[in-house]
């Protein structure tokens, strides 16, 4: 597994900054292992709190930012979960026999999303 893009700009924080991975551990208060590991090995086996550690002593920041809007995701969900229920539907709606055409399919998955967007949000993070 490589460095991770945060991993990579800590990296080359401390690179432009001249410090050595021991002094940023002892700035740090982690161990040289673990400064190395997120260093060289990226983020996502570390716990948030040593990474921001490492950050702080960097003079940097962790900022999440959105990788989509509000609304994209909640109609990602609802696609998600409408496909879910018209599968479930067909199933025991004894409709396989039956196969319904595609574009059926598809109408009752745009009304199923329509309805699921338009309703309480809670309800699209729900487990079915």
């Amino acid at each position: 597994m490589g460095a991770s893009p945060e991993s990579r700009a800590l990296e080359r924080r401390r690179r432009s900054l001249g410090m050595s991975q021991a002094e940023l551990a002892r700035r740090s208060d982690l161990s040289i292992q673990t400064v190395r590991r997120i260093l060289t090995q990226g983020i996502e086996s570390v716990a948030v709190g040593k990474v921001r550690a490492v950050a702080r002593a960097l003079g940097m920041q962790l900022q999440y930012e959105a990788m989509s809007t509000v609304r994209e995701m909640q109609e990602r969900e609802a696609r998600k979960k409408a496909q879910g229920i018209v599968r479930m539907l067909q199933g025991t709606s004894g409709l396989e026999s039956q196969a319904l055409d595609e574009e059926t399919y598809n109408d009752l998955i745009e009304q199923t999303v329509h309805e699921l967007m338009a309703g309480p949000k809670r309800k699209l993070w729900a487990q079915m």
